[in-house]
């Protein structure tokens, strides 16, 4: 009796797209689709690489190709003298989808320790580019076509090409410039071999927390703070060891903080420019800070985010300078020239340097080559001085606009901007009635970018205020937003207008 050919059906898959390339990948994912929906089931054979190829009209080698992938991945099988065909292994498709309709699984919750990134998540969701949002380099303010030329230029010569991994600490290039200019501009001593370029003030806060904390240590944050470092020590930190020291006139409260917890371990601090509330710190308090950490074997932390915008005489000097193997001084360059530039530094003492690079490998091994030999020759050549001395002089301009239009636009009674002579931002206090988080949600909705003072403080329960930073927007954008957030603060003081200050 003769034999029966076994000639496998040839299924109906559909055309392949031409046009777009890939032909077996596409094939192959035409199979997959077809084991999902129950059209080809388990066990079941497939006609030769072959008969599937000239049915489809494409080459054999496509059908080979997709074959071989799909038998990788385990959804088919081949076994010599039997042919290829759908993996015994797969479980029935029809089953799958009616026990998908009939007994819907619950999505997976996320887990409890998820919780505070949310919340870092909605603190942090960017602004838009209006009044009030800080640092928008625009116009004037804008180093951008320089840096483009500049870039051009040094890239046409290779350097920063795409190659292999890069130095944790940084670009040497770059590291020799950040040396010389903070030695010049910010009194700081150091060598280029202390130097760690980040990508941010914030992530060189997060590499002091890794490196210089124990499970079992505490830290003093100001209070209010700079919401980058209270959102470390609450999410990956122990949030129960961050000590909130109180500020006053003239800075962090030296004695506070010992009557508080006098053997913490570190002190996080904005000496030149108290974020957000804008004093400076006295010379005196620097003093007694210097003297605790000696005297408790501690380390400083100083975060000097924006100390070249002084606009009467010249900018403070860094504490680090006054002990450099006590102090990690961390600077940024987002703000000076564009936020997306995400190029910071770490300067730190000798004896960290090597664990500083060790955080640093785990968290994003290297900084991007590129931007690094271009900031280092922008440094170099004199643009970045100039550019600071053309962003002092529109900023001057933006705050004395914005005093005038705060002035002009907002009773006494309700609104205040407090008085200061540098940084990229200003307080506006609110009458203690009115909700300052309400206010800034209004005032987003209606294009205007302002951020809650109250909430900076411990547990949230701080005086109401408003920070505006300045950018380089017009007098016209300037009075158009303060008249909207006139309106939205006087709307929400309507019930207790009668509130001072």
């Amino acid at each position: 009796m003769p034999r029966t050919a076994h000639n496998p059906k040839i299924p109906s898959l559909g055309e392949l797209d031409r046009r777009a390339g890939a032909l077996g990948r596409q094939l192959a994912q035409k199979l997959r689709d077809a084991v999902k929906s129950g059209a080809l089931k388990s066990g079941e054979s497939l006609p030769s690489t072959r008969a599937l190829a000239s049915s489809l009209g494409v080459a054999r080698g496509t059908v080979v190709e997709a074959f071989e992938q799909l038998i990788a991945e385990g959804f088919l099988e081949s076994s010599p003298g039997v042919g290829t065909y759908i993996a015994h292994t797969l479980t029935s498709p029809k089953r799958q989808a009616k026990k998908r309709i009939d007994l819907p699984l619950p999505a997976q919750p996320a887990p409890p320790s998820a919780e505070p990134f949310n919340t870092v998540a909605a603190q942090f969701e960017p602004l838009p580019p209006v009044p009030f949002a800080v640092s928008i380099p625009l116009g004037a303010a804008s180093p951008g076509p320089v840096w483009r030329r500049l870039g051009n230029r040094l890239r046409a010569h290779g350097l920063g090409a795409p190659g292999g991994y890069g130095d944790p600490q940084g670009a040497l290039p770059l590291r020799e410039a950040i040396a010389e200019y903070v030695r010049r501009s910010r009194s700081v001593r150091c060598e280029a071999e202390q130097v760690i370029v980040t990508t941010g003030t914030q992530q060189g806060l997060f590499l002091a927390c890794l490196v210089l904390l124990g499970q079992e240590d505490f830290a003093w944050v100001e209070n209010p703070a700079y919401p980058g470092i209270t959102a470390i020590l609450n999410t990956v930190g122990a949030p129960e060891r961050m000590v909130r020291v109180p500020v006053d006139e003239e800075g962090l409260d030296v004695e506070a903080g010992k009557r508080l917890q006098a053997d913490a371990r570190v002190a996080f601090v904005t000496p030149s420019h108290q974020y957000p509330l804008g004093m400076p710190m006295s010379m005196a308090r620097r003093n007694a800070l210097l003297a605790w950490a000696r005297a408790k074997s501690a380390w400083i932390v100083e975060d000097d985010y924006d100390s070249e915008f002084r606009y009467s005489g010249h900018p403070f000097p860094s504490m680090q300078g006054l002990d450099p193997e006590r102090v990690i001084y961390l600077g940024t360059f987002s703000k000076v020239l564009f936020p997306s530039l995400r190029l910071g530094y770490a300067i730190v003492p000798p004896q960290l340097v090597k664990a500083f690079c060790g955080a640093r490998v785990l968290l994003d091994r290297h900084p991007p080559s590129a931007d690094q030999h271009v900031l280092a020759s922008f440094i170099s050549v004199g643009h970045l001085e100039r550019h600071i001395r053309r962003m002092r002089g529109v900023y001057t301009h933006c705050r004395s606009h914005l005093f005038e239009i705060v002035r002009e636009v907002l009773p006494g009674n309700i609104a205040s901007l407090q008085p200061g002579d540098q940084g990229m931002h200003s307080v506006l206090w609110l009458a203690p009635s009115i909700d300052d988080v309400a206010v800034a949600q209004r005032a987003l909705k209606e294009g205007v970018a302002v951020r809650p003072v109250s909430s900076m403080y411990q547990a949230g329960d701080g005086p109401p205020g408003l920070i505006l930073g300045l950018s380089a927007f017009s007098r016209e954008q300037m009075t158009e937003a303060a008249s909207k957030l006139a309106r939205i603060i006087s709307e929400l003081a309507e019930p207790s207008k009668s509130n001072q200050f």
